[in-house]
């Protein structure tokens, strides 16, 4: 087989070389450097060795980033015709994609917060809450300046308290980000943080004061 070099922009970062060949081996192109260095295009990425088309892969982000209540491998499997291992391996990698990807930024600017709990009631336990089956945490918008939704950060915390609130803060927040909550007083621990904190009281309820 004759090769053709090529030159690309800059020298490869793993050798330094700039010539380069372009293999071709089950319809993906390798590049080669004179070096013999190999690399595709996928390398480095959540695709980085897979034997399934590319396109498999992106109705595969499609579909579960599109599921409200989420998607199990069984019906992946299903929706992508491929076996149950694959569809269960597609959907760990791109599971753990996504949770790197939120871990990675912290909302800043315009912030719009709320309490929130997963889990019901435990019979005979207690109520609302205070309920021992409940997790809290705290869901958080960022706003652009025209006031429209950018992202989004939903994280669990110990529970709803000053400590916990500024905690959070400073792992999910921006310094100087404008905190916007209701009327639950411990909200205020964003100032810990160095954020600013306005209330929003809808209804005509007030804040209540910290124990």
């Amino acid at each position: 087989m004759k090769l053709a070099w090529n030159s690309p922009v800059g020298p490869s970062p793993d050798c330094g070389h700039a010539e380069h060949c372009v293999l071709k081996s089950g319809g993906r192109k390798t590049f080669q450097c004179r070096c013999r260095l190999q690399t595709q295009l996928i390398a480095g990425t959540l695709f980085q060795s897979t034997h399934l088309k590319l396109s498999v892969w992106f109705l595969a982000i499609y579909l579960i980033g599109q599921a409200k209540t989420g998607l199990s491998a069984f019906a992946l499997q299903r929706q992508l015709g491929v076996s149950y291992p694959s569809a269960w391996l597609i959907q760990q990698k791109l599971m753990q994609a996504m949770v790197e990807r939120v871990t990675r930024y912290t909302l800043d600017g315009d912030i719009q917060v709320d309490d929130a709990y997963l889990g019901s009631e435990l019979a005979g336990g207690k109520a609302e809450r205070r309920s021992e089956n409940k997790v809290p945490f705290v869901a958080a918008l960022s706003l652009n300046p025209e006031g429209q939704p950018r992202f989004i950060k939903m994280a669990p915390i110990p529970g709803f308290n000053c400590k916990a609130i500024a905690n959070w803060t400073q792992d999910d927040l921006g310094p100087g980000c404008l905190v916007r909550s209701d009327g639950l007083a411990y909200f205020a621990g964003v100032t810990d943080a160095d954020c600013q904190h306005q209330v929003i009281i809808a209804g005509g309820r007030k804040p209540k004061d910290l124990p």
